[in-house]
Formats: C-alpha cells, sequence, structure tokens
C-alpha cells in the first residue's frame, strides 16, 4: 500500500517549487513596478508644487503692483500671467524631456488667491503583469496660495 502512493505523488513537489517560483516572479514584477510608480510620481509631485509656485508668483506680479503697491484686499491674481509663469518654470527645468508626453493644465481661484496646476505623463514601467493596462498615465497636482503679508 505503500507504494502505491508514494506512485501517485510522484512530480507533486516539482510542481509545486514551479507554481511557488511563479507566484514569487510575480510579485517581484509588482514590487518593482510600484516602486517605479512612486518615484514617478514623486517627481510629478515635485514638478507641479513647483510650477504652482511659480504660477502664483507671475499670476501675482504686474505693472499695478509697482504702482498701487501690494494691498492684501485688492491683489488679484491674472490668470494668463500664471499660465505663462507655470509654461516658463516647466521649460526652464526641462521637463519635458524628464517626462515625455507631460500635459499640464492650469486653474485660478480667485476668491482664494490660489494656482493650482495638475500635471499628467505617460509611464513607462519596467515591466508589465498580463491584464495590466497598456498605456498607464500618472498624475500629481500642486497649489500655491498668494498670501501677502505686512
Amino acid at each position: 500500500m505503500t507504494r502505491d502512493r508514494n506512485r501517485d505523488e510522484h512530480g507533486q513537489t516539482t510542481l509545486f517549487i514551479v507554481g511557488l517560483a511563479i507566484v514569487l516572479l510575480m510579485a517581484a514584477v509588482v514590487v518593482i513596478d510600484a516602486s517605479s510608480a512612486f518615484l514617478r510620481r514623486q517627481g510629478l509631485d515635485n514638478l507641479a508644487d513647483g510650477a504652482a509656485l511659480a504660477g502664483a508668483d507671475a499670476g501675482a506680479s504686474g505693472e499695478e503692483v509697482y504702482t498701487e503697491g501690494v494691498d492684501p484686499e485688492r491683489l488679484r491674481l491674472f490668470t494668463q500671467r500664471a499660465r505663462e509663469g507655470v509654461a516658463a518654470y516647466l521649460s526652464a527645468t526641462g521637463a519635458r524631456g524628464r517626462f515625455p508626453g507631460l500635459t499640464y493644465a492650469v486653474s485660478v481661484d480667485p476668491v482664494r488667491r490660489a494656482v493650482t496646476v495638475v500635471i499628467r505623463a505617460p509611464l513607462d514601467l519596467p515591466l508589465t503583469i498580463p491584464g495590466s493596462p497598456a498605456h498607464p498615465v500618472i498624475g500629481a497636482s500642486g497649489s500655491a496660495v498668494v498670501s501677502p503679508r505686512r
């Protein structure tokens, strides 16, 4: 009876080891891709924060600041200047070279005196798992508030 039992289980260890190796390989792929996506998003976060600060600075500066002074109640953000400031910042930092396919949107909230920048870029993952998105996109946003103090 012992011999028949051993024959039935022949090869089970090999199958278990192969299955375990596949699971470990897929876990490694997930960890590598997650790390890559996290680092890419961190880079986009930094870029969005810097762009928002540049946009807020550009949007709040103009001839009226020098001729009329900076009155906290009357300080206005100019949307076009904010957009130009963001574009200049992204160009100066070489963002499109570091993040090919980068797109961005700038919004200005005149009530809060805030500039918000949303940045999106394609994510090139080092490894892929079947069933994962073919062309994933990652995004980040940054916001800066203009608040003059006396």
